[in-house]
């Protein structure tokens, strides 16, 4: 498979830590192929900018024309624009390629004005330029609070400041802001970074980093999220990962002696995979939320944080089928199915909460588990086993009357920000759903999803944190060679639901994948 090609435009910084440097390291380090585009060649260092040196118009013109014609990007990565002149340019760049290549480039913006030692990095005031002609094409921006106040004239000194903030971006044409809370003191022990693109909200907390090592900060962490964003991570995941790179580059220069330390770039290192360095998920009434004075937008006085719920093992797991219908439902049990998960889909209440009583009494009849899709308080008035509920939908529930009802309580998400969400749960376990933002077409992408599987149970398994099913999709088939390869990952039991329904003998199915199951969990 190709790796994914993304473009950096951007000055060039003589000491390697910031700038096109920084890119280019962070870019292939984290696997992809990076290009480059000069706007300037500045002379700097972590101390002081001594001067900026930006190219001409033709030549930053050729750079684009000649990397349109062999390399066309995934994602387009802009950081230092020298002078309005240069955004008017690279803006009309950027429209023409969303408008004319087979597949639109996104585009990664950080806008950088300032330099990390305070120094000015623009001969002229550029932000009128950015609004106008830039930033309607961008798709992430990700400005520290220098940036933000510079953008929007707003100083961030609050939760509701950085919302204001975003909103202010988004209303200029943007399509998702990050707002990064290296310089955001609301907290002195916690930097709290901000992700939305108008509909959905993610809020990342981690601990400060003491380091005068910083120089280049913003230019990895975008580079991270747009070489992520080429390798088609959903946004919030793109987020939680570069995140954690970051952290992993900052710590790595604690280590530094300070005694002869006078300042000097972040680290761009090789993929984050530590529970230590990535940051944690802010949800409604966790401990971590109160101490920051902290709520979720949608959280209501209905929301009731609970945590810490019946943990279920492989044995009660291993094949967890789910199903529709009750013909279905009684037909696994039949086969000895212990744990199930059953969807009633009935337009109508009566009919709905009817099918619910009746799958219910079957698991009872079968002496199995049975876990109920979505309607939880269904589920609590019938004394169901357990409810399945996407982490996506609890900052506005409440977890605490599912909790004391002595309910077990199954998740499913489909990446790092699920899983960091997941932890602030402590489910009884997280189904790891859908994992990519694109259809899995082919069976040849069976390796790219064994690839993240793999980087989401190896970041679990660091944090000793909860039990993973993985969900056997119907696309990739039902083998020997697939079951076998998900379950040596690590995971705790499979899910399958389409892959038993298309099947012409699920009865064999079914004990092709014991068999299999019985060996490796």
């Amino acid at each position: 498979m190709n790796p994914s090609i993304v473009w950096s435009v951007s000055g060039s910084d003589p000491t390697g830590g910031a700038g096109i440097q920084a890119d280019l390291k962070t870019m292939h380090n984290l696997g992809s192929e990076a290009c480059t585009i000069i706007t300037a060649v500045t002379a700097q260092n972590s101390q002081a900018v001594a001067s900026i040196n930006p190219v001409s118009d033709a030549i930053l013109l050729a750079q684009f024309a000649a990397l349109a014609a062999d390399k066309t990007a995934q994602v387009i990565k802009i950081g230092m624009l020298a002078n309005p002149q240069q955004v008017e340019l690279v803006a009309n760049q950027i429209n023409q390629f969303k408008q004319t290549w087979d597949s639109a480039p996104r585009v990664v913006y950080d806008p950088i004005a300032i330099s990390v030692s305070g120094d000015d990095l623009t001969e002229d005031d550029i932000v009128p330029a950015i609004k106008k002609w830039l930033l309607p094409l961008v798709d992430v921006v990700t400005p520290n609070n220098q940036e933000l106040q510079k953008l929007t004239g707003v100083y961030v000194f609050s939760w509701d400041c950085m919302r204001t903030a975003a909103n202010s971006l988004l209303d200029l044409g943007v399509g998702a802001v990050i707002i990064k809370g290296g310089h955001i003191d609301i907290d002195l022990e916690k930097a709290v970074d901000y992700c939305t693109d108008g509909e959905h909200h993610y809020w990342l907390a981690s601990d400060r980093i003491e380091t005068s090592r910083s120089h280049g900060v913003g230019c990895t962490f975008a580079s991270a999220i747009a070489t992520l964003l080429a390798q088609d991570y959903l946004l919030r995941d793109a987020f939680t990962i570069a995140k954690a790179y970051v952290n992993q580059g900052l710590k790595a220069q604690c280590h530094v002696n300070k005694q002869h330390d006078n300042g000097g770039p972040i680290w761009q290192g090789t993929w984050p995979n530590k529970a230590t360095d990535f940051p944690q998920v802010l949800v409604s009434g966790s401990e971590l939320a109160d101490e920051l004075d902290w709520h979720h937008e949608f959280a209501d006085n209905n929301t009731h944080y609970a945590t810490g719920f019946t943990t279920l093992s492989s044995e009660q797991l291993a094949l967890y089928p789910h199903v529709d219908c009750l013909e279905w439902c009684e037909r696994l049990l039949k086969m000895g199915i212990k744990t199930i998960r059953y969807h009633a889909n009935n337009a109508d209440e009566q009919e709905r909460e009817d099918a619910l009583i009746a799958a219910l009494a079957l698991a009872q009849q079968y002496q199995a588990n049975m876990f109920i899709d979505d309607h939880w308080q269904l589920a609590i008035k019938h004394h169901a086993y357990g409810v399945h509920l996407k982490v996506s939908d609890l900052d506005n529930l409440d977890l605490a009357a599912i909790q004391e009802a002595g309910l077990c309580l199954g998740l499913s998400g489909k990446g790092y920000y699920d899983l960091l969400q997941a932890q602030q749960y402590q489910p009884s376990y997280l189904l790891l759903d859908e994992m990519f933002n694109k259809e899995i077409n082919d069976i040849t992408n069976i390796d790219a999803e064994l690839k993240r599987l793999r980087e989401l149970v190896t970041l679990n398994n660091d944090a000793q944190q909860i039990t993973l099913v993985a969900m056997l999709q119907a696309q990739v088939g039902v083998s020997a060679k697939s079951t076998a390869n998900i379950t040596e990952l690590g995971v705790n039991a499979i899910a399958v639901a389409a892959t038993l329904r298309e099947a012409d003998q699920p009865e064999h199915v079914i004990e092709q994948l014991q068999r299999i199951l019985g060996r490796h969990i």
